[in-house]
């Protein structure tokens, strides 16, 4: 279904959860350089599931153009992605009471950001 949260497509609920769960895999999609739509996702594989099931793995689904085991603080920037699919999954959680609100999802990427500091700081 897309961007879509589970409840609006199947019952048309719309609420802010929606919108979370909306932006989640937005974040995903950035990451990976995948569409919900992509050809690989059938039947019960989807963006999301495919992302959660390589959550040990992040170099597995994370776009090769963004992260290579060569770079420079590769363990910090490989943390960063873990940290942002974390966020990303809190935020696609199946029901809306599972997810987190938009003030979380602000505060994690606030967290995130400073590790991405840290990094570029000598």
């Amino acid at each position: 279904m897309c961007y879509i949260a589970p409840e609006y497509g199947s019952e048309g609920i719309a609420s802010t959860k929606a919108d979370v769960y909306s932006y989640g895999i937005m974040l995903i999609e950035t990451f990976v350089r995948k569409k919900p739509t992509d050809d690989m996702f059938v039947e019960e594989l989807t963006l999301r599931s495919w992302v959660e099931s390589s959550a040990n793995n992040i170099m597995e689904v994370i776009d090769a153009n963004l992260l290579t085991e060569e770079d420079e603080k590769f363990v910090i920037k490989q943390a960063c992605f873990s940290s942002i699919m974390a966020l990303a999954m809190d935020c696609t959680a199946e029901t809306p009471e599972k997810r987190i609100n938009m003030r979380d999802v602000v505060i994690g990427l606030k967290k995130i950001l400073n590790q991405i500091v840290d990094v570029r700081t000598p």
